[in-house]
């Protein structure tokens, strides 16, 4: 899906800066780094130092729900109890405050009021930590062994019973520099307990 908007980013460069009347070759619409003017002078269709910047800055402007120290199995086994006590089912984000794709999915579900009505009616919502520093294995282990081939962020689906029931991968649901909002609550719906 990025190198999906990234080769719409090319597109919409290499369409503007060259003539409507040149041939735009495939070859050229096709690069991710490189677009020709209409003097065909290679330019750089993308800076990715601005990028990075665009990136960091919206990073500072985001929530961290992310606790980097917390002891995730213990969290997620006390989570659990309440899940259960609750009807509940315990939906955990894997990821951390270092992923931009984590931190704008929070954003994105925190905003949403219409999602975050199904996702308070049938969840307790938990933001696992991973980083180099602490890695939280043993609650990947238990819950998702396969779940960080995903990449970030990928999702575990825990019933009140501490069977996990799902994980889902975040790709699918991505949209532009966001989150596709049918996509998003129809995956919450889907895997609500079932009552």
């Amino acid at each position: 899906m990025r190198k999906l908007v990234l080769s719409s980013l090319v597109l919409a460069t290499v369409l503007t800066l060259v003539s409507c009347k040149q041939e735009v070759k495939t070859e050229q619409v096709a690069t991710d780094t490189e677009a020709t003017t209409s003097d065909n002078t290679p330019t750089t269709a993308i800076d990715t130092a601005a990028a990075k910047q665009a990136i960091a800055k919206e990073k500072e402007a985001l929530a961290k729900p992310y606790n980097e120290e917390e002891d995730g199995d213990a969290k997620i086994t006390e989570l659990i109890a309440k899940a259960k006590a609750e009807g509940k089912n315990v939906f955990v984000q894997a990821g951390g405050n270092w992923c931009i794709w984590c931190l704008r999915f929070n954003d994105f579900v925190q905003k949403n009021q219409d999602i975050k009505t199904v996702v308070d009616a049938n969840y307790v919502y938990y933001h696992l930590n991973y980083t180099a520093k602490h890695k939280n294995a043993k609650a990947f282990e238990k819950y998702a062994p396969e779940g960080q081939k995903l990449g970030y962020p990928f999702f575990i689906v825990i019933n009140g019973e501490g069977k996990t029931t799902n994980v889902i991968s975040s790709g699918e649901l991505e949209a532009d520099k966001s989150y596709d909002v049918a996509k998003v609550k129809q995956m919450f719906v889907d895997n609500a307990p079932k009552k």
